[in-house]
């Protein structure tokens, strides 16, 4: 299958899926995430042992989602997009092999989300991460509520999502966020290196690891996706929301009543 904004390549049992569109800093639009959902689901069905998840080009990861698109979605179309956005990260976070997110660049808003929605993260020196959907009117609408603590922290989380925290690599690797900072000429093999080193391992063990550490979820974490994708939705068509995506399509500081 092919897609026009999404590449999925292989090497050997390692699959590697590029969002690509680099002109748009890899921004997210319903047609890539569409694309990212099959792209994962054929990784699935032709037994990848890794996953890499990457952004074309060296300025972004995923730089976020397409605010241009979301700006005047209703309550009822947000439900729709958060709920797509969710489907995409769930379905990384419950991958059955491990993945990894080679960041190279800046990994915003639902790039976070989906950086955090990996087993493992690898960052270019130069990487910035952060949830910054605060300063549109909204929240993380596709698991950052809920995953990003598990990795940084309660307060540090907190920081990150109520004033829309920006990391570098440097902090986002103290804070417990990346895994791994390496230069950025290296980011592409560093990552090669660890996916293979993890298809080399037994499937069925690896699958069974995964299981068990992903248990730890179930339950009050669900609940939490569910409530967070009922609040996410609910911001849209508030004025702040309108002011913050209308004040980032103009390139211009937000006004928020």
């Amino acid at each position: 299958m092919s897609w026009q904004t999404v590449e999925l390549e292989w090497d050997g049992d390692v699959a590697t899926i590029t969002v690509d569109r680099p002109e748009a800093l890899n921004a997210l639009n319903v047609e890539t995430l569409e694309a990212m959902g099959e792209a994962i689901t054929e990784a699935v069905d032709d037994d990848a042992r890794a996953l890499v998840l990457t952004g074309a080009g060296d300025d972004a990861f995923i730089a976020g989602a397409d605010i241009g698109y979301m700006r005047d979605l209703s309550t009822a179309e947000a439900q729709e997009w958060g709920a797509l956005g969710h489907d995409v990260a769930d379905a990384l976070a419950a991958f059955p092999a491990p993945t990894i997110a080679a960041i190279n660049g800046y990994a915003f808003g639902g790039g976070c989300e989906m950086a955090i929605a990996c087993d493992l993260r690898v960052a270019g020196e130069s990487a910035v991460i952060g949830n910054t959907e605060i300063d549109l009117g909204i929240i993380p609408g596709w698991g950052a509520t809920q995953r990003l603590p598990e990795l940084v922290g309660d307060e540090t989380a907190r920081r990150m999502i109520f004033l829309g925290e920006r990391l570098d690599a440097e902090s986002a690797a103290e804070a417990g966020l990346f895994g791994e900072v390496v230069a950025d000429d290296a980011l592409e093999e560093t990552v090669d290196e660890l996916a293979s080193r993890l298809a080399a391992k037994p499937a069925v063990a690896m699958r069974a690891a995964k299981g068990a550490l992903n248990q730890r979820h179930e339950g009050s974490q669900t609940s939490g996706l569910e409530y967070e994708k009922r609040a996410f939705a609910s911001l849209f068509g508030t004025p702040d929301q309108r002011e913050g995506m209308a004040a980032f399509v103009e390139d211009r500081e937000p006004e928020f009543e």
